[in-house]
């Protein structure tokens, strides 16, 4: 048990880089030359650590993206407030983890090349529960549940939009804009839509 804890943790260490060359490269790009360098880690180690090669690499990562997702931008709208103020504060924790902008989304990249049918069913979960605690907490704030996830539909195409976008255009303040209007613009009464 103990040692089954310890390869654990030493595979957690390796998770920044891999998330960071995955969010980069996407699947195809990333060969295991890249990898063992952002690691650290030689082949042989490589496959100890992930014996199922760069698929249990990206399920690992994706674990803890399911991690951070629930403890961080979910639990922001869990939080006090009224849907604006917890929208606002997951906006806030989303451009951190997206450093203003500047980074690249792991599940954007994982839905081009080869990767995209292996890995699509997680990436819809993760997707699906994000607009579902949106939609539950503009709901909860008094709006019809089929306007609800329509906005929820429109703060991830609003959130990914314009991390393409300020990423593309070198300009981190087109993202930063967006994620500081979107509570607003979520909240918006359907007569003014």
């Amino acid at each position: 048990m103990a040692k089954q804890a310890s390869k654990q943790a030493s595979k957690q260490v390796h998770v920044p880089p891999l998330l960071d060359l995955f969010r980069q490269y996407g699947y195809d790009g990333v060969s295991l030359a890249k990898i063992a360098q952002a690691t650290g880690l030689g082949k042989a180690s490589l496959y100890h650590h992930f014996p199922g090669g760069k698929d249990e690499m990206v399920e690992t990562v994706l674990a803890t993206l399911d991690q951070w997702l629930q403890q961080t931008a979910l639990a922001a709208l869990e939080g006090e407030g009224d849907a604006q103020t917890r929208l606002g504060r997951m906006g806030d924790r989303i451009s951190t983890a997206y450093s203003q902008g500047q980074k690249p989304c792991m599940l954007a990249a994982l839905m081009l090349g080869s990767a995209k049918d292996a890995f699509q069913p997680q990436v819809q979960n993760l997707l699906r529960r994000w607009m579902g605690a949106i939609a539950a907490v503009l709901t909860a704030d008094g709006m019809d549940s089929t306007l609800a996830q329509e906005r929820s539909e429109e703060a991830l195409v609003a959130i990914q939009g314009a991390l393409i976008l300020a990423r593309a255009m070198a300009d981190t303040t087109i993202f930063e804009r967006t994620l500081q209007r979107l509570p607003q613009q979520l909240c918006r009464s359907s007569s003014s839509a």
